[in-house]
């Protein structure tokens, strides 16, 4: 018989991840897509880190601003054809150094597969929407994605929610009504397209916490991958031939997407999370002054409320599991 002395020790539980989904769909996997440093360490400077963080953000909304003024003349298929061949255009030195193997053999595919449709079908209902709503009212509801993930990482992943986050889950979700301004008239179709897009979103998330031992790389390489498919299958319905400045600003939206996706991986590894995630809420700061400037739409006071009161849920929510996972960290140790 085995000595119970030889027994191996049991696993520690993994403190939770704090739930730091970003606003700009498809982008946010927790994953580097930069080849890792020779040394190994990464030196930690918080100005740096905030700087990357807020650049990113600035980066992200612009796209959404490119977006927003392609999607007038070109289809949401045109959109993310061009998009997607940019953005694999530019991941494909790392796709060569990590080799094809490793991109089409993840280890669990049927995850990826599913995390893939449900990404361009989110990217799908960002592009439709974002052509009719105000780009401030697209961001807020965007906004809500971390109150959506809260509220179903207890369903999905079993995690326990606390009275303290449910009631900030609570609130959130009030904000978001409020935004939505309810009456019969305010539940616009775009409006629900882009909530529907911000639920996708979420779920996305929780897949991707699921397979967070899943390269960046790859997750990245198979959502562009989907895009990609998407774009040929429904890009000739409509298609529209570009004009030389149109088909720059339409690879530009992979382009700077990725960009601005290795730079919030840069601002986590040199700064805390809790520390450069809460700048990701500037969002709605330069939605509002890249709308006005460009599309001339200014946000109502319902807006405004609505907004208020979702990055205040998403800001306590945040903070809440940064604490509790410190706490934890603490007792395992």
């Amino acid at each position: 018989m085995t000595s119970s002395s030889n027994t191996p020790p049991s696993p520690a539980p993994i403190p939770p991840e704090p739930h730091t989904a970003l606003i700009e769909p498809s982008s946010g996997t927790g994953e580097d897509l930069e080849p890792e440093s020779r040394t190994g360490t990464v030196v930690q400077n918080i100005p740096v880190g905030i700087a990357l963080m807020m650049l990113a953000i600035f980066m992200y909304v612009s796209n959404d601003v490119m977006g927003k003024w392609l999607v007038s003349t070109y289809s949401v298929g045109q959109v993310l054809l061009i998009r997607s061949i940019a953005g694999l255009i530019l991941l494909s030195p790392s796709v060569w150094r990590e080799g094809w193997h490793t991109i089409l053999s993840p280890p669990d595919w049927k995850m990826n597969l599913l995390r893939t449709v449900l990404t361009t079908a989110e990217v799908a209902c960002f592009y439709w929407s974002v052509g009719y709503l105000p780009l401030a009212d697209l961001v807020t509801f965007y906004m809500a994605a971390p109150i959506f993930v809260t509220a179903l990482a207890w369903p999905l992943l079993g995690e326990k929610i606390d009275a303290p986050r449910a009631f900030a889950v609570l609130v959130g979700f009030g904000g978001v009504v409020l935004a939505m301004r309810p009456t019969s008239a305010s539940f616009s179709l775009p409006a629900l397209v882009a909530i529907t897009g911000c639920f996708l979103f979420a779920l996305i998330m929780i897949i991707t916490r699921h397979l967070r031992g899943t390269k960046g790389l790859v997750l990245v390489s198979w959502q562009a991958g989907g895009a990609l498919i998407f774009g040929v299958l429904t890009a000739p319905l409509g298609w529209v031939q570009p004009t030389p400045r149109d088909f720059i600003l339409l690879a530009l939206l992979g382009v700077v997407s990725t960009i601005a996706h290795i730079s919030v991986n840069r601002a986590l590894k040199v700064a805390p999370a809790s520390v450069v995630m809460p700048y990701q809420y500037s969002q709605i700061i330069w939605a509002v002054l890249l709308g006005y400037l460009v599309f001339g739409d200014w946000p109502d006071n319902t807006m405004l409320a609505g907004s208020g009161i979702i990055v205040a849920a998403g800001l306590f929510i945040f903070f809440r599991e940064q604490t509790q996972a410190a706490k934890l960290r603490r007792a395992l140790a």
